[in-house]
């Protein structure tokens, strides 16, 4: 698949198993498992840095496949979850910070063609979260604004 604002093709991507099988070598309980998430959130690390860690540091391949729920539905079920989706709140911050190199550099035109494209992004991203109803269809997004909520 083609990337967004670019022509090129992308090489890199993971394939899942074929088999969404309980591995034996998982040495974790789900209740110990469901632990180590809900610790891991209130230390402060969003969902993608959980999975990846629960991956790389305890071999847990995949949550889903050993407890039967993504660790968004566990994190939801215990009423964790943020308001904001991660990947909204992580182009917001990417936004705000080349908002503040413009304020300094106001000649730089590859940073203002990166905002551009960034919030292109953040806007279809709204747009698409509207439709699914997890952001208010009166919600827009306004820099200041998420200038904000990046400071909460």
């Amino acid at each position: 698949m083609a990337r967004m604002h670019s022509r090129r093709k992308g090489k890199s991507g993971s394939n899942h198993p074929i088999k969404k099988i309980n591995p034996e070598w998982v040495q974790y309980s789900k209740e110990e498992i469901k632990e180590i998430i809900i610790k891991m959130h209130k230390e402060g690390k969003p969902m993608s840095q959980i999975g990846i860690i629960l991956r790389d540091q305890y071999g847990i391949p995949s949550v889903k496949a050993l407890i039967g729920k993504s660790i968004k539905q566990i994190l939801s079920e215990e009423e964790l979850l943020s308001k904001w989706p991660e990947d909204l709140m992580n182009l917001m911050k990417k936004a705000v910070r080349l908002r503040k190199h413009l304020e300094e550099n106001k000649m730089d035109k590859h940073n203002k063609r990166a905002l551009q494209l960034t919030e292109s992004k953040i806007k279809r991203l709204v747009k698409y979260y509207k439709s699914v109803k997890v952001i208010e269809k009166t919600w827009y997004y306004k820099p200041k604004e998420a200038a904000l909520l990046i400071r909460e």
